[in-house]
């Protein structure tokens, strides 16, 4: 009878809508075909293109409908685009919009009538509130056990207290650069060796405008291709946190009961890999829901992680080995082989290099019969290569060079130099572009590189060191 008992009520759980937050597939299909560019986050918000935030409120029954329309609107009559105060749908699905009151707090709908499907429905559970939300009190029953915060309570938004002086060149505290057409809209987040933060710095400046403050010191910082979202491993920390850039919160913090390291985003299939050496273990998170949906039990100490299409690689450090996960082939493994100080992996038509920091050699790798093609040599301290069309791009971090290298022909294309005078170690891509940052850790330089033209386009110097750098869209914060 127990069993019986618990069942019925893990049912009822599940069964609930108002405990979920995946909105009706109707209402996504309806608000995206009404307001082109709507996105929904994965905790229910709605976020319309200007800003805009509608609160879901689930019925504790839907009511079954052929075709998805309004019924009621508040102020009455309006339609969805003139973003009414309230939108009851006719599945007793509704929509709250977060509007400011009088003093300039944010609350909802305030009326001695609510309506019957406003009072009796639900907010998500697991949704983050805009802070300081104020309900009014003949509404306080959709908010079920729901954690409003306190206006600012759980912003990590924070002023860069930090003392930067021994860090300062003998220039101006806050030089202003001259900002590019390809900077426009972006926003730099930067990893230090100095500070736990995340320091947010403008473009067109040298210092950050703000910082994210975290728990530890950051491992890795990956950004989504929207910029909505970060995402976060920190030392000595078993979580992967996820920072909503908007509301400058952490809005989900994944718990992986170990350490975890490298992240790699796969924005084609919306999905993150990250790597948790001590454990042998990548975890797969869905970055549509953010949720973990995959553990793969791997061989060794994994780090240089390599996402493609079907494969995934990394090295070994302890062993030297390098490892494939055939992620077609049910998961099989496969031993690459030997090679020793890896310090890059980069794919292409079945063929893989791999980069040897201290030996400054590049091997090629036929995956088929995990034969040898070649290797050559390169200038000292290889450290990121990166495989663009049918060019094979080497970052020398010694020579501060960029060698280039035709993976058809195979003929070596003139080097590009960085002419930085320091020790770069950064190559990263700037998502939805032909554009790269790579960045001087020595010099506190990031240089803006275009793989299209293969230009450098601009050099900046910064007043904070530079562990590594992000670029992506700017996105407007809910203040």
């Amino acid at each position: 009878m127990r069993k019986l008992i618990v069942f019925l009520m893990t049912l009822l759980i599940f069964a609930n809508p108002s405990f979920a937050s995946k909105l009706p597939s109707e209402v996504i299909t309806y608000l995206e075909k009404s307001i082109p560019g709507t996105f929904i986050r994965f905790d229910g918000v709605v976020i319309l293109p200007n800003g805009t935030l509608y609160l879901p409120l689930f019925p504790s029954l839907f009511s079954d409908i052929t075709e998805l329309n309004i019924k009621a609107t508040y102020p009455e009559n309006k339609n969805i685009n003139d973003l009414p105060d309230a939108i009851v749908f006719n599945n007793d699905f509704v929509l709250l919009k977060v509007i400011n009151d009088s003093t300039g707090n944010k609350t909802i709908i305030n009326t001695t009538t609510p309506a019957l499907e406003i009072r009796t429905g639900l907010l998500p559970q697991d949704m983050l509130v805009p802070s300081g939300l104020i309900i009014p009190e003949n509404l306080k029953g959709i908010k079920g056990n729901l954690k409003i915060d306190t206006k600012n309570e759980d912003s990590i938004k924070c002023t860069s207290k930090e003392s930067f002086e021994e860090f300062l060149s003998e220039n101006d505290l806050n030089i202003k650069h001259n900002i590019i057409p390809q900077l426009k809209d972006k926003v730099l987040y930067i990893s230090t060796n100095y500070s736990k933060n995340i320091q947010v710095v403008n473009p067109a400046g040298t210092l950050p405008e703000y910082s994210l403050a975290q728990k530890s010191i950051p491992i890795d910082i990956e950004p989504t291709a929207d910029g909505r979202f970060i995402l976060v491993s920190s030392y000595e920390r078993p979580f992967l946190d996820i920072i909503s850039v908007a509301d400058s919160r952490f809005i989900r913090q994944i718990n992986l009961s170990t350490f975890p390291d490298e992240i790699v985003i796969d924005n084609t299939n919306q999905k993150a890999y990250i790597t948790a050496p001590k454990s042998s273990l990548i975890f797969v998170v869905d970055l549509k829901t953010m949720s973990l949906i995959q553990k793969i039990r791997i061989n060794g100490y994994c780090e240089k992680l390599l996402v493609t299409e079907d494969i995934i690689f990394y090295s070994d450090k302890l062993k030297n080995d390098i490892w494939a996960i055939e992620t077609n082939n049910n998961y099989a493994m496969r031993n690459v082989g030997r090679f020793p100080n890896v310090s890059s992996l980069a794919y292409s038509d079945g063929q893989l290099y791999i980069a040897s920091r201290t030996k400054s050699r590049v091997a090629v790798i036929d995956y088929s019969d995990l034969s040898l093609i070649k290797e050559f040599t390169t200038p000292n301290k290889p450290i990121q290569m990166k495989i663009i069309n049918d060019t094979l791009y080497i970052l020398c971090a010694q020579n501060n060079i960029i060698e280039r290298i035709n993976i058809k022909t195979g003929k070596r294309l003139e080097n590009i130099d960085l002419n930085t005078e320091g020790f770069s170690t950064v190559f990263n891509m700037i998502e939805n572009s032909s554009l790269a940052v790579l960045a001087d850790i020595k010099k506190n330089i990031y240089t803006i590189f275009d793989l299209e033209t293969e230009k450098i386009i601009k050099q900046f110097k910064l007043n904070i060191p530079i562990k590594d750098i992000k670029i992506t869209k700017k996105i407007k914060l809910f203040e």
